[in-house]
């Protein structure tokens, strides 16, 4: 059974920090891309940053140079650090593992985590 579990939202001020964390289960974490999206009330998710296996990494134009994406295979772990956190980053993040295999996809979600940015 995949399971894909984040922790580290929560609230926080403008310019703050946090965290995100995403541990995976039940899959060979190493074989898959790696994503972060978020989905903020009344919008389309949205991807927010990925990494590869080869450790390949893309950020969303609007997050590029405040978050790092980062994973710790041994640990099957992905990680989110976001600085400079802005009010229109508020949204339930959610983590996903993606590969395909001769043509089919694999495509897993965790069950997100709620980041709100406020003062």
């Amino acid at each position: 059974q995949v399971q894909l579990v984040e922790s580290g939202g929560g609230l926080v001020q403008p310019g703050g920090s946090l965290r995100l964390s995403c541990a995976a289960s039940g899959i060979i974490f190493s074989q898959y891309v790696m994503g972060w999206y978020r989905q903020a009330p009344g919008k389309q998710r949205e991807l927010v940053a990925s990494i590869t296996i080869g450790m390949t990494t893309n950020y969303a134009a609007s997050v590029k140079g405040r978050f790092t994406i980062s994973r710790d295979n041994p640990k099957n772990t992905v990680y989110l650090q976001m600085t400079s956190l802005k009010p229109e980053d508020t949204a339930i993040y959610y983590c996903n593992a993606y590969r395909t295999q001769f043509g089919v996809p694999y495509d897993y979600w965790g069950q997100g985590t709620q980041v709100t940015v406020s003062s």
